[in-house]
């Protein structure tokens, strides 16, 4: 049964709410989801479904929806996908927390960095349903502009890897 993991946009951390993890479990495994781990209070977590990931990512949200009073977004990524997103990191002179990588819904257009504002350093590459951004001073202060990762969510490179870690354990434990 393929591995999922689900990354929830703008959960704990502002915009859409609070949401316990031990709710978000059980909600996926009110889902049917099988083996449901979480991981951190933003919004990760990880589970089997033999349903396809468009599937698994609509039925998350709707429920999250209907707890929440608001669907959160929900980007849901298969092992194999969470794998090369975390091996394929660009900027390799960046520090893992100052590499954060923004998940979207669907792959971003060609042109989407073209509008980027960049006033202290930041870099942006995109890889289909991603954008990879290096923020030389770090994130929270940064005045970045770019539009194309208003849908998305965005996690550090240590976080990505620490998920890939998890679910190719969840993966390989069968």
């Amino acid at each position: 049964m393929p591995v999922y993991i689900a990354l929830l946009r703008a959960v704990n951390v502002g915009g859409t709410g609070p949401l316990p993890m031990a709710e978000l479990k059980a909600i996926c495994e009110g889902l049917g989801f099988s083996d449901v781990k979480t991981y951190i209070q933003s919004g990760n977590v990880l589970f089997r479904s033999d349903e396809a990931e468009k599937v698994v990512e609509e039925r998350l949200d709707d429920a999250l929806g209907k707890t929440m009073r608001k669907r959160p977004g929900v980007m849901v990524r298969s092992r194999k996908e969470l794998d090369k997103i975390a091996t394929d990191a660009p900027f390799p002179e960046a520090q893992p927390n100052f590499l954060l990588v923004y998940f979207l819904p669907e792959k971003a257009p060609g042109d989407a960095l073209e509008t980027m504002v960049a006033p202290d350093g930041e870099e942006a590459k995109l890889a289909g349903r991603e954008i990879y951004v290096h923020y030389p001073n770090g994130s929270g202060r940064s005045k970045l502009k770019l539009p194309a990762l208003k849908p998305g969510t965005s996690r550090n490179l240590n976080t990505v890897r620490k998920l890939a870690a998890m679910a190719a354990a969840l993966e390989d434990g069968d």
